[in-house]
């Protein structure tokens, strides 16, 4: 079974991308496996730019097909922020909870109905020849006053899904593999890795 390189230190997409991708005729590997510790800079301006970048320099290096991916939250009322820079909205070095406490921060006196948002997910594969491909997903909802929920990581904690009367990190795992940003563009991947081995 040939290795799909999951080109990521994140340890919450792993554990997110091994669920998803469980059917792929793929055996997927990580950059610690496979002793890569050279770390790529997203200097793109959009996701797709970022995860282009990062799935062919990946393959480049280790000579495996990869799948790298960017993603972001983008919030109405701070006209699209984080964004691109979700990762890194509190700074570089800091954790979840730091992102989502300046968010809510950021947010403190917008009412309910103004606190709508969308989480982006574009996944890119790229072959070490250097084809390379990409899909979309995308998740609508509003920012909670709050954090609620144990599960998930990043934002999850304070993006309400209105249809499921939750926050991403109360749903079971079964659920958000169904409807989050990543899991949408994972359903797109199958075809997407056929298309690039032919």
């Amino acid at each position: 079974m040939p290795k799909l390189l999951l080109a990521t230190f994140n340890q919450g997409k792993i554990r997110e991308y091994r669920l998803l991708l469980d059917s792929l005729a793929y055996r997927l590997t990580t950059l610690t496996e496979e002793r890569i510790q050279e770390v790529v800079t997203e200097s793109g301006d959009t996701y797709e730019q970022n995860a282009r970048l990062k799935a062919l320099a990946y393959a480049r290096l280790t000579g495996l097909t990869t799948l790298a991916d960017d993603s972001g939250l983008e919030v109405d009322a701070l006209d699209g922020a984080p964004g691109v820079r979700s990762a890194r909205f509190a700074g570089e070095t800091a954790a979840d909870s730091d992102r989502v406490d300046l968010l809510l921060a950021r947010l403190n006196g917008v009412p309910w109905e103004k606190r709508t948002a969308r989480f982006k997910c574009v996944i890119a594969i790229a072959t070490p020849q250097g084809r390379a491909a990409t899909c979309y997903g995308e998740c609508q909802g509003i920012i909670a006053f709050q954090s609620l929920g144990e599960g998930g990581f990043g934002y999850d904690p304070v993006f309400f899904v209105p249809d499921k009367g939750m926050t991403m990190a109360e749903l079971p795992m079964e659920i958000k593999n169904r409807i989050s940003h990543r899991a949408r563009a994972s359903q797109q991947l199958s075809r997407l890795l056929q298309r690039l081995q032919m």
